[in-house]
């Protein structure tokens, strides 16, 4: 279900917009646009749909757009055009009434530093926002003790947060965020300020909360391995544009353009590319009770292949089965192929990474079996995939390889 939706929406910064915007239209770019009219275009025609309960990312170096995307979605910065819908409600015209209400009921943000107050406590910092609502004082602590409790600060509560580290203040100005039991929370490079090993920590604690609390969370940053670690789904943005949309793997797997294809090079595939994406989907198979030793030879011999998956006729994955015994059964006038299966393969599902792919090429020169929960096959992963996948190489340069080998 849709969360949040932005349409078309632009943001430029200066006194010449509707020449900007009309630039805009007419495809000149950032740098064309400042020329000409003094104008900066910060968001540029964005498009895109944040999903209910997900983590959606929006990443890119500094000065690509990410941040000022996201004041636009509570309005702290004003769009020149485009429409912002939460909830399918359109807030782009809202006026201050309307928007408070919003702010109050459905959007809550926590900042790159913290935004407490360090002369408060961390019970009052918590409490803040339920304060200025009016929200009587035993009610609004109690629901900040809650809260402290599900970051992690029982204990702490009475404490200045200027006492605290950087990652128990930061712990703090998620649990102010979460106070109000916000449908979306709106997170600005929450944790770039935060030295790596409590970054790292807080990223793990941010995904266990949202086991437990499934908000819609669109977080902003400019660290790649942060994105892939914590999104569902990843927008890249550069010089204002979103460039592209989609899971980490889709990204890595099918950059849209070169300036994906280099931002994304040096991240480690073997760990986020699966056997679901790099499989051969739907690939000829032997079925044991229609499929005899001459049928089999024929299906090999047809597609050029040295061995085949068996399965049952409900696609139940059996094992392999080799030209070498085919050719022996069809010798001995075999009827059945049942004898000749070779069991024991070790299987995979689509989600199974290459980093756990690997130590199986060392157990079997044979293609690996991808299949569901109910044992049905879904396709193969070849060996060639796997290395051309974890290394870069091309495929037919591994293939060469492969054959130098067996000369040798």
């Amino acid at each position: 279900m849709e969360k949040i939706r932005i349409e078309n929406l632009s943001l430029v910064f200066g006194k010449g917009k509707n020449k900007a915007l009309k630039m805009l239209g007419n495809g000149k770019n950032k740098a064309e646009i400042l020329d000409a009219t003094g104008c900066t275009v910060a968001v540029r025609e964005a498009n895109l749909s944040i999903d209910e309960g997900e983590i959606f990312v929006v990443m890119g170096l500094s000065g690509s757009g990410k941040s000022t995307l996201l004041r636009c979605i509570n309005r702290l910065i004003n769009p020149t055009k485009g429409k912002i819908f939460v909830n399918n409600e359109e807030i782009t015209n809202m006026n201050d009434k309307e928007l408070l209400n919003i702010r109050r009921k459905e959007l809550a943000m926590v900042f790159q530093h913290f935004g407490l107050l360090p002369h408060r406590t961390v019970l009052s910092n918590v409490a803040f926002g339920q304060e200025l609502q009016g929200v009587p004082q035993q009610e609004r602590e109690k629901q900040a003790m809650e809260t402290i409790g599900l970051v992690g600060l029982q204990g702490y509560e009475n404490q200045k947060v200027s006492e605290l580290s950087g990652g128990m203040q930061q712990r703090v100005g998620l649990a102010r965020g979460l106070a109000n039991k916000p449908e979306v929370l709106l997170m600005d490079e929450a944790f770039s300020a935060l030295d790596p090993l409590i970054r790292s920590q807080m990223q793990d604690e941010l995904l266990i909360l949202q086991e437990k609390m499934k908000k819609t969370i669109v977080f902003i940053t400019h660290d790649l391995d942060e994105a892939i670690k914590i999104g569902d789904r990843i927008a890249i943005m550069k010089d204002g544009e979103i460039v592209q949309i989609g899971t980490s793997e889709e990204i890595i797997t099918n950059p849209a353009n070169d300036y994906i294809k280099s931002f994304v090079e040096n991240v480690d595939r073997s760990k986020i590319v699966t056997a679901g994406s790099i499989m051969f989907a739907k690939p000829k198979i032997a079925r044991l009770k229609k499929d005899g030793p001459a049928g089999v030879l024929r299906i090999m011999r047809e597609n050029g292949v040295e061995h085949l998956p068996v399965v049952r006729t409900n696609r139940t994955f059996l094992g392999f089965i080799k030209l070498t015994d085919v050719l022996r059964l069809k010798q001995e006038e075999a009827k059945t192929i049942d004898k000749a299966i070779i069991e024991g393969i070790m299987s995979v599902t689509p989600d199974t990474t290459i980093e756990n792919m690997l130590p199986l090429l060392s157990k079997t020169n044979l293609p690996i079996p991808v299949v569901n929960d109910d044992n049905h096959l879904m396709g193969v992963v070849s060996p060639t995939s796997i290395i051309a996948e974890s290394t870069g190489m091309d495929k037919h340069e591994i293939n060469d390889i492969i054959q130098k080998a067996i000369e040798l």
